[in-house]
This record gives C-alpha cells, sequence and structure tokens, in this order.
C-alpha cells in the first residue's frame, strides 16, 4: 500500500514574531526619519543639519527599538516560562488530573469522551508537557516568544527603514529637498505595506492606504510644527 504524497505547508503563523518586529520596525524607522528631517528642513535647517539630525534620529531610534522590543518580548517569554514550570510541577503531582483537564479539553472541541481519553494518553505518552503547552496553554514553536529575535529584528529592520529618507537627502537638490523626502517616504511607506500584507495574507490595499494616510498625518503634523518653531526662533 503506498503512501499518500506528502506535502509541507507554509503556514503564515510561523511567520508571526519576526514578521510583526521587522515591518513595525521598518515602517517606525521610515516614518520617524523622515518625519524628522521635513521638521528640521521646515525650520529652514541647511543640509548637514538636516543629515546630522536624520542619523541621530536614526541611531537612537534604532537603539530604542531593540530596547523596547526586547523589554517587551521577555515579559512574555517570562509568562510563558511561569505557566510552562507550573504545568510540570501539576504534572508531576497528579498526572491523572492533568490526563482529565486534556481528555475535558478535546471534548470540548467534539471529540467523543472515548478517544478524547485515547488521545490525552497517547500525546502524554510522547509529550506531556507539549501537549498541555499547546493545548491548554496556546504555547506552540512557531508562536513562541524569542525576545532576541524580536530586538534583533526590530533594530535591523528600523535602521533598514530610516535609511530610506536619509538617501533622498543626500540625493535630493536642495530647492526640493522637503517634497523629495515627503513622496519618497510616503512612496517607500506603500511599499513597506504591501509586503507587509503579502507576507501576512492580509488585503493588500487597505495595508497600504492605511499606513500612507496616517504616515501623511505624521509628516505633515511634523512638518508644520518645524514651520512654526522655525519661524519663531529664526
Amino acid at each position: 500500500m503506498s503512501r499518500p504524497p506528502r506535502h509541507p505547508e507554509a503556514h503564515r503563523v510561523a511567520r508571526v514574531g519576526w514578521l510583526r518586529a521587522a515591518v513595525l520596525g521598518a515602517n517606525d524607522g521610515l516614518l520617524s526619519t523622515g518625519s524628522l528631517i521635513l521638521g528640521v528642513a521646515a525650520a529652514s535647517a541647511g543640509r548637514p543639519g538636516i543629515l546630522l539630525t536624520g542619523v541621530a534620529g536614526l541611531v537612537a531610534g534604532s537603539m530604542s527599538m531593540a530596547a523596547g522590543e526586547y523589554v517587551s518580548v521577555s515579559s512574555q517569554s517570562d509568562a510563558e516560562s511561569a505557566d510552562l514550570a507550573r504545568e510540570t510541577r501539576e504534572l508531576s503531582a497528579d498526572r491523572d488530573a492533568e490526563h482529565r483537564e486534556l481528555s475535558a479539553i478535546y471534548e470540548r472541541r467534539g471529540v467523543s469522551p472515548d478517544v478524547a481519553a485515547v488521545v490525552a494518553t497517547q500525546l502524554m505518552a510522547k509529550d506531556a508537557l507539549g501537549a498541555h503547552a499547546l493545548d491548554e496553554l496556546g504555547i506552540s514553536a512557531a508562536t513562541a516568544a524569542r525576545p532576541i529575535q524580536a530586538a534583533l529584528a526590530s533594530a535591523a529592520s528600523f535602521a533598514v527603514g530610516g535609511a530610506f529618507p536619509l538617501l533622498m537627502v543626500v540625493a535630493s537638490p536642495t530647492r526640493l529637498l522637503t517634497p523629495v523626502v515627503a513622496v519618497a517616504s510616503l512612496a517607500f511607506l506603500a511599499a513597506l505595506g504591501a509586503i507587509g500584507a503579502k507576507a501576512g495574507g492580509a488585503n493588500l490595499f487597505r495595508a497600504m492606504a492605511r499606513v500612507t494616510f496616517w504616515g501623511a498625518i505624521a509628516m505633515g503634523v511634523t512638518a508644520g510644527i518645524g514651520k512654526i518653531f522655525g519661524t519663531v526662533t529664526g
């Protein structure tokens, strides 16, 4: 009897951790640096001052994103570790009660009591903690918290995103610096929205429109504040 062909499937949930951090970091880097550049440019600063401000914002933002993401995901990791430790103690103290608990979970999903008991027995014989982690706590290898991975992804993606408006400052003529940076930043934001939507299986147009709309508002407000303060201090 021939076995059915295996066809491994690439599920998007496996990308959730790094994708969220990478897309958030790139969008934040692009929007923060682009808005900062437009605000300083609106205050009538020269190209060297704009570049210095942009680079400083990029470096500071990358470090801030890494630290914030590490602390946040570490808290999630600590909570998961505490739950797994408690589950380990419960399995050691009363394995029969844990078996009944796992069986009840499968019954609530529609499995008959007899089959649920057999499934719980077989899964616990192979990996009791893993079975309870997945079906009772909702913790799996695909969604487990990874603080270092999230921190590095956030810092790197922020730097990549922030580099685009800085390149526009270098490449654009001085008199066109503001419109070039604004238009290019919005175009890059739309592209990032499309990439994130494609990777995550979301609606492409909605993702692009959402990130472009809020990006335009953020840049407009920052440029307006720069213009006001540039006029006052000038």
